[in-house]
């Protein structure tokens, strides 16, 4: 059995072109098409470029002023430091990128898994904490890409693993050494520390998703880790569509904080990208922060190399071809599909 591994990820233009980051934009408002009523896909079509052309201009100034997106860049690190602790492992895997929106897409990557002659395929998105419209969505793109292709390869998927022991040292690691090497005491009176979470409609709440639950117990984890005894969470949300989504806002929680300094650690994020180096070091600071507080905000840990030890861990037993029960992989409820494992469903006896 030739096996290989896809590194599901969000994907964000290298480079503010308008053409580029337009087509970007289409794809995510029509994969969320069904946040809005529409009749026919035509309908949700148009609207999903309506949206791209308005929002298009607004991202471009952010990417022009961090210099373009570095998402893509880390993700391939990140599937090098996989690739080299698996052949230390003794395992002769190949790892592909798939991009749910930008080049290298999803589809690329099943060609290319299908030309390397691979017959079982496994999908581990880049999403810490599980959510509908980024592990679960991603891991449906990989299965209708391979049904779409006609090509024979079985498709297991991870969706949430942030409960691995690994993945919680690595985040409070950062978040240590950061207080450490600014000499921030976070208990400190003075001294406000924020997670903020990336947003998501309620309606995915609505319909079961348990994504602010991921976010609440994991953040109380790498607190109770780190040491700090009290803390705020946001999420950043998107205004893009008239609809409701979680809160509270991030900007509006800091914009209420009467400290003297703010800490900000992007918890959900896995990468550096738009949403931490233009609207957290950009917008945030500008709009929300007093003239007489510091900010601050923890560094992403992308290129911390124990997470390639993390994602063998995670598709070692699809290789091994061992049970993943028993490394405590447990049949997803988020995606209650055949061959979708997760850390976050209970035993079931």
């Amino acid at each position: 059995m030739d096996t290989g591994i896809v590194l599901l990820n969000f994907g964000e233009p290298g480079e503010p072109e308008r053409d580029r980051v337009v087509d970007y934009l289409e794809r995510i408002f029509f994969a969320n098409a069904d946040l809005e009523e529409a009749d026919t896909e035509e309908e949700a079509r148009e609207r999903a470029r309506q949206l791209a052309k308005r929002r298009a201009p607004g991202l471009m100034e952010e990417y022009k002023e961090i210099g373009g997106s570095p998402l893509n860049e880390q993700a391939v690190t990140q599937s090098e430091f996989l690739e080299s602790v698996l052949e230390d492992r003794g395992y002769d895997v190949t790892t592909y990128n798939g991009m749910q929106y930008t080049e290298p897409f999803i589809e690329d990557a099943v060609e290319a898994a299908d030309e390397d002659g691979v017959d079982t395929l496994v999908g581990l998105p880049v999403y810490p904490l599980c959510g509908a419209s980024t592990n679960v969505l991603a891991l449906d793109e990989l299965e209708d890409a391979v049904e779409e292709q006609g090509v024979d390869i079985d498709v297991r998927g991870i969706t949430g693993w942030h409960k691995h022991p690994t993945y919680n040292r690595v985040r409070a690691d950062a978040v240590s050494s950061f207080l450490a090497n600014n000499d921030i005491d976070p208990n400190d009176d003075e001294t406000a520390f924020v997670f903020s979470a990336h947003g998501t409609p309620a309606h995915y709440l609505d319909e079961g998703s348990r994504y602010d639950i991921y976010v609440e117990e994991f953040c109380e984890t790498i607190a109770s880790m780190v040491g700090i005894e009290d803390y705020h969470l946001g999420y950043q949300n998107h205004g893009n569509r008239d609809i409701a989504w979680t809160e509270p806002e991030t900007e509006d929680l800091v914009e209420e904080l009467d400290h003297d300094r703010v800490v900000v650690d992007p918890v959900s994020f896995l990468h550096e990208q738009s949403e931490t180096l233009s609207e957290l070091d950009i917008e945030l600071e500008e709009d929300a922060i007093g003239a007489d507080q510091e900010f601050h905000r923890v560094p992403i840990p992308h290129d911390d190399e124990r997470l390639g030890d993390l994602f063998a861990d995670l598709v070692e037993p699809f290789l091994a071809d061992f049970e993943p029960e028993y490394y405590q992989f447990r049949q997803c409820q988020c995606r209650d599909e055949p061959g979708t494992m997760c850390l976050n469903a209970p035993r079931s006896d």
